[in-house]
């Protein structure tokens, strides 16, 4: 199944490791050096011309990759489960 996370993107839900609230999550200083380092070894991708709400952390083909996107955490949640009755 795939989970559609942003304005023409879809990843596909097996690769999904976890969904992050960015208001909660970079309150720590480790999780802002993380996004950075991701962002300058290309593996973050934004994928709204908004704010995002939350990140998401993938495995695809054996790589990391980082998603940015402008849907909270319980919007993405209730979207996955919603496919996963389909």
């Amino acid at each position: 199944m795939y989970l559609h996370i942003g304005p023409s993107a879809v990843v596909r839900q097996r690769d999904i490791i976890g969904v992050f609230d960015m208001d909660n999550a970079t309150y720590s200083r480790l999780t802002r050096d993380f996004l950075e380092r991701a962002e300058r070894a290309g593996e973050l991708e934004s994928v709204t011309g908004d704010l995002p709400k939350s990140f998401l952390l993938c495995e695809q083909r054996g790589r990391k990759k980082i998603y940015l996107s402008q849907f909270s955490p319980a919007t993405l949640r209730g979207r996955a489960a919603l496919r996963s009755l389909e």
